[in-house]
């Protein structure tokens, strides 16, 4: 699944396509995403698009009567093409501007969505959201307050919307090894000062996939096609069995909330 840079790398790249633009008119070819595609999204047609923002891994398509709010999903993909370009498989809709280009959106398993949003209204699944992490509202002491008699493990515990939104697998893994702590640990029984540090990590892990234009494993590229770098310098996900680079030990990976985690024994602690 996109984590929050992969996200973040396509609303970076589309954003400059669609912002200024006008909605010149929809195409919805497949409604039967993760939840219907509602007709709603038709009050964006003549409506000039205002921004293109990012809460959590959901993107928000801003007009004066309200968002189109957009989730890859597993395996969804957009891209910002010439209008007339014809569909192929799983292109399921287009939002087409008035520039003659469209942006389109690809997504074979179908656990996408494509939703909307008034001006004065949440929707569900962005209620109850934790801070951005890449914002000054996510920091250790927040993590420390929140994580006080928690017994789950810290790698679930960081990996919790509630919490903090877009610490996704790979990037939990990932920060906690710069950090030092054991993912298997409790929430509760890491020290504030080690959350200082982890958070520091997290944001630092983040910033550097998006830079990177993300991490492709599988499924992701980014909006031009190409793709995302940080799989290049990951440390411990996916090397299970590998020296672990920072000591002598090997990299382990256990399941921690239905998920493999990847981690080093000697090094985290």
């Amino acid at each position: 699944m996109p984590e929050l840079p992969e996200v973040e790398v396509s609303r970076l790249g589309i954003a400059p396509w669609l912002v200024d633009q006008r909605v010149d008119h929809l195409i919805v070819r497949e409604r039967r995403l993760r939840w219907p595609i509602p007709h709603d999204i038709e009050q964006a047609l003549g409506e000039t698009i205002v921004a293109v923002r990012r809460r959590a891994k959901y993107l928000l398509i801003d007009t004066a009567p309200g968002s189109i709010v957009l989730h890859l999903g597993m395996s969804g993909k957009l891209r910002v093409i010439d209008a007339d370009t014809p569909p192929v498989k799983h292109d399921h809709l287009d939002i087409v501007l008035g520039s003659g280009r469209c942006l389109r959106l690809n997504d074979p398993r179908r656990f996408g969505a494509c939703l909307w949003q008034r001006p004065e209204e949440t929707l569900s699944q962005l209620a109850n959201l934790g801070p951005e992490p890449l914002t000054d509202a996510f920091d250790g002491e927040h993590l420390f307050q929140k994580s006080r008699s928690r017994q789950m493990p810290v790698k679930s515990f960081i990996m919790d919307n509630p919490v903090v939104v877009g610490v996704g697998n790979i990037y939990a893994s990932e920060a906690l090894f710069m950090a030092g702590i054991d993912p298997r640990r409790a929430a509760g029984r890491v020290s504030r000062k080690r959350y200082v540090l982890l958070a520091e990590c997290i944001k630092a892990v983040l910033a550097k996939a998006i830079e990177q234009g993300g991490t492709t494993l599988k499924d992701f590229t980014q909006s031009d096609g190409k793709p995302g770098y940080f799989a290049q310098q990951l440390t411990v996900y996916g090397r299970a069995g590998e020296p672990c680079m920072r000591c002598e030990g090997t990299v382990k990976s256990k399941v921690i909330g239905q998920r493999n985690t990847y981690f080093c024994t000697a090094c985290q602690r």
